[in-house]
């Protein structure tokens, strides 16, 4: 049976306003809920474009991670989430910092419309 994590007391980090857990664990894998380049307890994304949502929403997922004990390299599977398609190599040379080594599968969709304005949403599968 999965496992929600708690919310990890994490410093400054809100409550989730929607009915959505941060982390689920189950059958040795772990699930982080969809990230975007917004910090936590802010409601808008960061400044300067693609490269800093990217930034932004792959920090949140190394917290999150981190969190349960984990770190970018016990990821998987990467889902990359674009309002627009044309900001993939943008986000591109951004996401290829974080995973240097052995590389997770990634998918990658062009999407109409992600909330808040955001130009991203990352989601992630780790491995224990």
């Amino acid at each position: 049976m999965p496992k929600t994590i708690p919310d990890l007391s994490l410093t400054g980090w809100p409550p989730p306003t929607n009915p959505v857990s941060r982390v689920v664990e189950g059958a040795g894998l772990v699930f982080v809920s969809g990230q975007a380049g917004i910090k936590p307890g802010e409601s808008v994304p960061v400044e300067g474009g693609i490269a800093a949502e990217t930034q932004q929403a792959l920090e949140n997922v190394g917290t999150l991670l981190r969190a349960v004990g984990l770190d970018y390299r016990d990821v998987v599977k990467v889902t990359v989430y674009l309002a627009d398609f044309d900001d993939f190599a943008g986000m591109n040379d951004v996401y290829r910092r974080y995973f240097r080594e052995q590389p997770p599968v990634r998918f990658t969709a062009g999407v109409t419309r992600l909330l808040n304005a955001a130009r991203l949403e990352v989601e992630v599968t780790a491995a224990r």
